[in-house]
């Protein structure tokens, strides 16, 4: 494991996390930048996958995982109305 930087439980676990969210989906579409930092993943439903590698501030590589769900769409509204007396 020579060269490599050793990566924290924390960062790890939350990778994880990130990736089990999306275990089952259909990708509808994928990109990745021409420098291969990062890569976009689509799915059916409209989550959004982005994993890219950034530098910590040492300058050592960092692997960064975010996903964004669409948002819920309400099934009903409740209408409250107050009286004045």
């Amino acid at each position: 494991m020579s060269g490599m930087s050793p990566v924290s439980l924390h960062d790890l676990r939350r990778i994880a996390e990130a990736l089990d969210a999306l275990r089952g989906g259909s990708i509808s579409g994928a990109s990745m930048r021409s420098d291969l930092r990062l890569l976009r993943l689509e799915f059916a439903d409209g989550t959004l996958a982005v994993v890219r590698i950034d530098a910590d501030a040492e300058g050592r590589p960092r692997l960064e995982v975010d996903v964004v769900r669409r948002a819920a769409t309400p099934a009903s509204q409740l209408e409250v109305r107050f009286e004045t007396a």
